[in-house]
This record gives structure tokens, C-alpha cells and sequence, in this order.
């Protein structure tokens, strides 16, 4: 995507928190480590990992609610790494968040229609409640809800129900980039599709950018254009959705596309599971070198004293010695 407008481009973006450990003692979580990568408009950037990788924690330092430790975060051409008071409320509108639970995201004190209203209320949008109304019943209907459910509260909403209004409440300051935190993973299997498909359509619609962000690498294949794989905080391996998936050449990323599902039983079957042995090292102490030392089964002295940076390899940009 060379020739692509580069929407959302990310230089050297870490993010640490600082943590208790003791009475006295505190240390740091490298939550985010250095990452580097360009989001361009219209395009689906999938970002896979294992739990505690720092993928929710990068999607939500993008949208602003966390503050960068160090680097940049560039939006349009404008730096908006730094954004107080109005520009930053200005900014909540061009980029929005879906949340991962969608139990826990909506109010239940609170209606349908005051749900997804609530935004436009905050940024003064319309100029009275018929005409926000109006497009509280427009944005329902996209995300195929009826307009009657604008009078009914989330506990009378089915998990599927709940995350359609989560989306329609995204979309109703009308933004750019929208980062997808799991969205679909406390969902049942058989409603998931229906909200990636949903997400797909309203993409297409509104011309939206994605920054999606999953376990399962075969959802993520489905939906993305891109894929970065994210370890310990930084990425990993960076490529085109299906190159990726074919011929995956970081040992991590190979290690998920073997453990991803296949729904022939007899390729499933026949597919090699390749095994990591080890847990994912603390965010706290990361180790020398190449973060994924202790676990990859091709660590040598290098890897040790040289922490690989993420070159040009077959079509991929990818952070391995070996390779």
C-alpha cells in the first residue's frame, strides 16, 4: 500500500507504567517498546498477540487515553502526541473506540437512545434532540437494530445486540479510525461472524480505517488488509494479511499460524502444531536481546546481545536474526 495516504503514522511510541512491587520498591511495565508502523486510510490493520503484549495498551494510547511515555503519534500531517483541553476534545471525534465487553461498556441505567446520543450531547452535534433522535433511529438501523429499541435499556439485549449498539454509539460523532479491541471475543462463535460482517459493511459505507485487534489469527486474517505480530511490546513481524498467513517467517508468528483453527478435519489432522515452551517473560524484566530468546528454538549467542530491529524479508518487515 505504497501509494496509500498514510492516515495514522506511529515513531518510536513506548508506553510504561510504573508499579508497586514492594512497600518501598517500584519497577517498570514496558507495556509498548519502541513501535514504529504507518495505519493508512481505508485499510483494516490487524494486531495479533498473545495476552499481556501490549496490543489493548498500544489501540488505547492511540485514541488518547493513555499518555505516550516517548515517541510520536502523527495524524493527518499533525503531531497530536501532546492534546489538552479543546484540540482534545476536537480530536475525540475523528477517532473512537470499540470496547471489548459488551456487558461492561454500556450503562445500564441508561437507554438505547441516551447510549448512543450521549456523544452528541458532549460535543454540542445537532441543534436540537429531534433532529439527534433522528440519527440516534439512522445509526440503529445501520448496525440493523429497530428504531422501537431506542426506548430500551442493554439488560434486555442479547450479547450480539449489546456490541451492535456499542458500534452505533462509535459512530455517532462520525470518526475516521476506529480501533476494534476485541470486539468480538466475548461473544458467542455463531455471532461473531455477524459482527465482523457488520464491521466490514459499515467500513465500506463510511470509508472508515481499522486498527483491529484479536487473538484469533484466522478472524484477523478475514477482516484485515495488513497484520503486525506483537511480542513483549513490540512488533515482530509486519505484512500483507494472506502473505502473512502463507509463509510466516518470524518463529513466533509461525507458532500462531499453526495454532489458528482449520474447519477441514481432515487438514486439521494432518497440520503440524508447532509447541512454544515457556510463558511469556515478565513486561517487567525483559530479556537481552531478542525478547523472544528464551522461547524460540533458535536462539543463538547473537540473539543474547542484539536486539533484532524490523528489516525488508521476503516481502515482510521482520525482527529475527535468523531471518
Amino acid at each position: 500500500m505504497a501509494d496509500s495516504e498514510i492516515l495514522i503514522s506511529i515513531e518510536h511510541l513506548k508506553q510504561w507504567f510504573t508499579v508497586s512491587t514492594g512497600l518501598w520498591s517500584k519497577e517498570t511495565v514496558k507495556a509498548v517498546d519502541d513501535v514504529s508502523l504507518n495505519i493508512y486510510r481505508g485499510e483494516t490493520f490487524g494486531l495479533v498477540g498473545e495476552s499481556g503484549c501490549g496490543k489493548s495498551t498500544l489501540g488505547r494510547t492511540l485514541v488518547k487515553l493513555h499518555e505516550p511515555t516517548a515517541g510520536r503519534i502523527i495524524m493527518k500531517g499533525k503531531d497530536i502526541t501532546r492534546l489538552y483541553g479543546d484540540e482534545l476534545k476536537s480530536f475525540r471525534k475523528s477517532v473512537q473506540l470499540i470496547f471489548q465487553d459488551p456487558y461492561a461498556s454500556l450503562n445500564p441505567r441508561m437507554t438505547v437512545g441516551e447510549i448512543v446520543r450521549e456523544p452528541m450531547v458532549i460535543h454540542n452535534l445537532y441543534a436540537s434532540r429531534k433532529e439527534q433522535d433522528d440519527k440516534v433511529i439512522e445509526l440503529l438501523s445501520l448496525v440493523g437494530l429497530r428504531p422501537d429499541h431506542i426506548r430500551r435499556y442493554p439488560h434486555e439485549f442479547s450479547g450480539g445486540q449489546r456490541q451492535r449498539i456499542a458500534i452505533a454509539r462509535t459512530l455517532a460523532l462520525g470518526p475516521e479510525f476506529i480501533v476494534c479491541d476485541e470486539p468480538i471475543s466475548a461473544l458467542d462463535v455463531s455471532i461473531q461472524a455477524q459482527i465482523i460482517n457488520l464491521l466490514k459493511k459499515i467500513q465500506s459505507e463510511l470509508g472508515l480505517t481499522y486498527l483491529f485487534i484479536a487473538h484469533d489469527l484466522g478472524m484477523v486474517r478475514y477482516i484485515s488488509d495488513r497484520i503486525g505480530v506483537m511480542y513483549l511490546g513490540q512488533i515482530v513481524e509486519l505484512g500483507s494479511s494472506e502473505e502473512l498467513y502463507r509463509m510466516p517467517l518470524h518463529p513466533y508468528t509461525r507458532a500462531l499460524v499453526s495454532a489458528a483453527l482449520i474447519p477441514d478435519p481432515d487438514a486439521a489432522k494432518e497440520k503440524q502444531r508447532i509447541r512454544l515452551h515457556g510463558e511469556i517473560p515478565s513486561a517487567i524484566a525483559h530479556p537481552s536481546g531478542c525478547p523472544f530468546r528464551p522461547r524460540c528454538p533458535y536462539a543463538a549467542p547473537r540473539c543474547a546481545e542484539e536486539s533484532p530491529r524490523l528489516r525488508a524479508a521476503g516481502g515482510h518487515l521482520v525482527a529475527c536474526h535468523k531471518v
